[in-house]
């Protein structure tokens, strides 16, 4: 009789951690950050409590991993470069309006943003797995543009890429009005016309 093969801990440790991550996600649209429990995540994950401890400290980090897991993937890809910067900066925000306004993105993050406001280290690390790569492409976008000439060269472009993104942050978090791809073509075409090189 044949030996059966021992069984893939590393592939079955990775199915765990993909249910873990789906089901915090599902949960804390369903129930709110408040009445998310460890104990129901493993249940609808379908695992023991144990394991969620046994690689996360609290709910907080189970949701800010299963929230930020595709974050590399988004930075190695970078923003697009068609030679036409305000094209470009829309077309990503038009995507980006899409995403903020699921309800199935809109739930964790605004459960990751209300937690951070009470807890600094949860914040910090939420900047830097999340707004610092997003803001980073953005930088490199803008970098490209101003070695291209499109972009006056002493301009900041960190401070440029915020003062994009900062306030379609926060007329979401806010609900301060609505993201709409007219807001943000306003928003590109408004700050792109204080960068651009003057004479």
């Amino acid at each position: 009789m044949a030996d059966k093969a021992a069984p893939d801990s590393t592939r079955r440790s990775e199915r765990s951690r993909r249910a873990i991550f789906d089901a915090a996600l599902a949960l804390v649209g369903e129930v709110g950050y408040d009445k998310l429990t460890i104990e129901g995540i493993a249940s609808r994950a379908g695992v023991g409590k144990q394991t969620i401890y046994r690689w996360w400290p609290s709910k907080a980090a189970v949701l800010l991993d299963a929230f930020t897991a595709g974050v590399d993937d988004y930075s190695a890809q970078g923003l697009p470069d068609t030679g036409d910067l305000a094209a470009d900066l829309k077309s990503v925000l038009h995507a980006t309006v899409d995403e903020f306004n699921d309800p199935a993105f809109q739930a964790p993050y605004r459960a990751l943003a209300a937690a951070g406001a009470n807890d600094e280290e949860l914040s910090r690390t939420f900047v830097a797995r999340l707004m610092e790569p997003g803001t980073r492409v953005y930088v490199d976008r803008l970098r490209a543009a101003q070695e291209a000439g499109e972009l006056a060269e002493g301009v900041d472009l960190r401070i440029a890429t915020e003062m994009m993104l900062s306030p379609f942050s926060q007329r979401w978090l806010m609900r301060a009005g609505e993201l709409t791809y007219d807001f943000v073509d306003t928003l590109v075409d408004q700050v792109l016309h204080g960068l651009r090189p003057r004479g």
